[in-house]
């Protein structure tokens, strides 16, 4: 027979299902102020490497 203390922490190992929708939420937040900031310096290294590339 399962124990009742057994039986509680198994319930309680559930998770925090709104911590980990705020967490989700607050990393595709982070990804897309990130890319906002860094997407024209990358754009422009990719476009000076295709030049030396295609100049080659």
């Amino acid at each position: 027979m399962i124990d009742t203390a057994k039986r509680i922490d198994l319930n309680s190992e559930s998770g925090d299902v709104p911590g980990w929708v705020l967490i989700t939420l607050m990393t595709a937040g982070l990804v897309v102020l990130m890319w906002a900031v860094a997407g024209p310096a990358l754009k422009g290294v990719f476009e000076q490497a295709m030049n030396k590339v295609v100049a080659f």
